[in-house]
C-alpha cells in the first residue's frame, strides 16, 4: 500500500457500511489503519463490519441510521468525533434506488430516494464541515453513472446523484481556500444489495435498460471502493471538485 494512503491515527465515518460498497470502503479503511464510525440502517449487518474491520486492528464505532433522518445523521457525526477525538474523512456511501414509471411514482418513493441519496450526504457533510477544516479532512461521495446519462425508469435516482455531484462541486468551489476537499466517485452498476433487490416496474421496455448497461458488465465493488479510499486519503491531495467514474465504458459514448 502507498504511504499516501496510510490512514494510521486517522478516523473516518462511512455510510451505508452494512453491506456493498459501504461495507467494502469500511474494510478498505480499517486496512490503511483508520479508526471507523460506521452507519448503516441495517443493524445486524453493520455488527458484521464492525467485526471483520476490528480484526483488522482498529476501532469501530457503530450506530444504526436512517440516511432520511437528520437528527440521527447530525448525531452520527458528533458520535464518532466524541469516539475518537477527530474526524479525517467522511464518505457518503449509503444509497437506494426505486425503479418506477414516472407517471405512477408516489410521493413517498420520491422523497424517500431524494432523502437518502441528497439530504442525509449534506446533512453529514453540514455536520462534518467544522471538523474536517481541523483536521485537513476530505469529503467522498458515491453518486453514479446516472449522474451523467438519462436512465429510464430512475428519475429519482438520476435526479438526487446528479445533486449529489453538484454539491461536491459547489463545496469545493466555496471551500477552495480550505483546506477540506470535497470529491466523488461515479460507479456504474455494480452487484450490491441495491442491484440484487431491484424490482422493475410494469410494462418495462428491457430495451431502454440496455441503454445504460455497460457492455463489459458489471463493475467490481472493490475497485470502487479503492477509489474512495484514494480521495479520502493522503493519495487523493491532488483531487478537489473531481469525480472518477469507474463504469467500464457506460459513460464513454
Amino acid at each position: 500500500m502507498s504511504n499516501l494512503k496510510n490512514m494510521q491515527g486517522k478516523a473516518a465515518l462511512v455510510t451505508g457500511a452494512a453491506s456493498g460498497l459501504g461495507k467494502a470502503t469500511a474494510l478498505k479503511l480499517a486496512a490503511a489503519g483508520a479508526d471507523l464510525g460506521i452507519v448503516d440502517i441495517n443493524a445486524e449487518g453493520l455488527e458484521i463490519t464492525a467485526a471483520e474491520a476490528r480484526e483488522l486492528g482498529v476501532k469501530v464505532f457503530t450506530q444504526v441510521v436512517d440516511m432520511a433522518q437528520r437528527e440521527q445523521v447530525v448525531s452520527a457525526v458528533d458520535n464518532t468525533v466524541a469516539a475518537y477525538g477527530r474526524l479525517d474523512a467522511l464518505c457518503n456511501v449509503a444509497g437506494i434506488i426505486i425503479m418506477c414509471n414516472a407517471h405512477e411514482m408516489p410521493a413517498e418513493q420520491w422523497t424517500r430516494v431524494i432523502d437518502i441519496n441528497l439530504n442525509g450526504p449534506f446533512f453529514a457533510i453540514q455536520a462534518a464541515i467544522p471538523h474536517l477544516l481541523e483536521s485537513n479532512g476530505a469529503v467522498v461521495n458515491v453518486t453514479s453513472t446516472a449522474a451523467f446519462v438519462g436512465e429510464a425508469y430512475a428519475g429519482a435516482y438520476c435526479a438526487s446523484k446528479a445533486g449529489l455531484l453538484q454539491l461536491t462541486r459547489a463545496l469545493a468551489m466555496e471551500y477552495v481556500h480550505k483546506t477540506i476537499r470535497f470529491n466523488a466517485v461515479a460507479p456504474g452498476g455494480m452487484m450490491t444489495n441495491i442491484a440484487n433487490n431491484m424490482t422493475m416496474p410494469e410494462g418495462v421496455d428491457y430495451e431502454l435498460i440496455k441503454r445504460y448497461s455497460g457492455l463489459r458488465g458489471l463493475v467490481e465493488v472493490e475497485d470502487v471502493a479503492e477509489a474512495v479510499l484514494t480521495l479520502a486519503s493522503g493519495a487523493g491531495r491532488g483531487y478537489h471538485g473531481a469525480c472518477i467514474t469507474i463504469d467500464k465504458g457506460i459513460t464513454a459514448g
